[in-house]
């Protein structure tokens, strides 16, 4: 019997690596080079544009946090490690950030509880008019944010379009009010800000793929199991979102507390805007806005590890 025969046919020669690497892999390389250095430049204009508006900023409002002085005095602000602007900012305004955090928390809620209905029903039921639909959530907002909120002002007046009749019909006593009250600032708040609830609370709801509901109904859920077993939990990323671009500006916001609030409705927002705009003082007003960015941050962040990423929620959901 013959021996084997080696076939030097089937020898596989790999191509060399470093300079002695043959045309077509030092294309490749090239490729890719050029691939990685487009990404970066893409990258560039974004980057220059958060580094000047953003982070040069930040770094600035930290370093006014830190000065002393006063703006008519003598010698001016001056850098001193003035750690008793957060020190004082907090002992004096911590009730503030608390009532903040409060009504933030309880118009975010407000919200969630008003889009979510409205975009889960223009997502599965809109059909072609989704649009549109969606499209009239966000036209009265196309208005001043300020003008808008005062005219809830006329709205809720002790005399206005909706107590003034009610009042004069003997429904309501003519003591009763509403402006200066929680109430009004927290609803400012809600409306306002709806549509930063409403836009990924849509868009989450219409990306859910349509056969995962029936495929939950073809295995004998109910309309109720599908949507609590199915829907929500792959609504979660929107929702995440919709709370952080809810909660976030409305706990530093100061329009609606000044326009509909009193004395009693004061928001850390209006603290800030009076220290900078109306009494001058620079580093107490840096230091009571670095205190919030970084409460902020905090809540932001215990909030998204109790919700979990987007990837391992909907995992979740694909599972249950």
């Amino acid at each position: 019997m013959a021996g084997p025969v080696s076939d030097e046919r089937t020898a596989v020669v790999l191509p060399a690596e470093g300079p002695l690497a043959p045309p077509a892999r030092q294309g490749e390389r090239t490729l890719e080079r050029r691939r990685r250095a487009v990404a970066y430049l893409l990258l560039t204009p974004g980057t220059l544009y958060l580094a000047l508006f953003f982070a040069l900023p930040l770094i600035l409002i930290i370093y006014t946090s830190l000065k002393s002085g006063g703006l008519l005095s003598g010698g001016g602000f001056r850098f001193t490690w003035q750690w008793e602007n957060y020190t004082d900012g907090l002992a004096t305004y911590g009730s503030f950030y608390v009532r903040s955090v409060v009504y933030a928390g309880i118009a975010t809620v407000a919200c969630i509880l008003l889009a979510y209905p409205m975009a889960y029903w223009i997502a599965f039921y809109g059909g072609r008019w989704k649009s549109a639909l969606f499209f009239m959530i966000l036209v009265p907002f196309f208005v001043s944010f300020v003008i808008r909120t005062v005219q809830w002002r006329f709205l809720l007046g002790d005399f206005g379009l909706i107590f003034g009749p009610l009042k004069d019909l003997g429904l309501l006593p003519q003591d009763f009010r509403v402006l200066a009250t929680p109430l009004a600032v927290i609803a400012g708040i809600t409306y306002n800000f709806l549509p930063f609830t409403a836009l990924p609370l849509y868009v989450a709801l219409d990306r859910i793929d349509r056969s995962l509901i029936e495929a939950a109904k073809d295995l004998y859920a109910t309309k109720t199991e599908a949507f609590r077993k199915v829907v929500l939990p792959l609504s979660f990323p929107g929702l995440f979102a919709a709370v952080i671009l809810t909660f976030v500006p409305a706990t530093g916001d100061y329009v609606n507390s000044s326009v509909l609030g009193g004395p009693n409705t004061t928001m850390i927002g209006q603290i800030i805007q009076t220290k900078f705009l109306v009494e001058l003082r620079y580093p107490e007003a840096a230091a009571l806005s670095v205190v919030l960015m970084v409460g902020m941050l905090l809540i932001a962040l215990l909030y998204a590890k109790a919700l979990g990423t987007e990837d391992e929620t909907l995992a979740a959901g694909a599972g249950a």
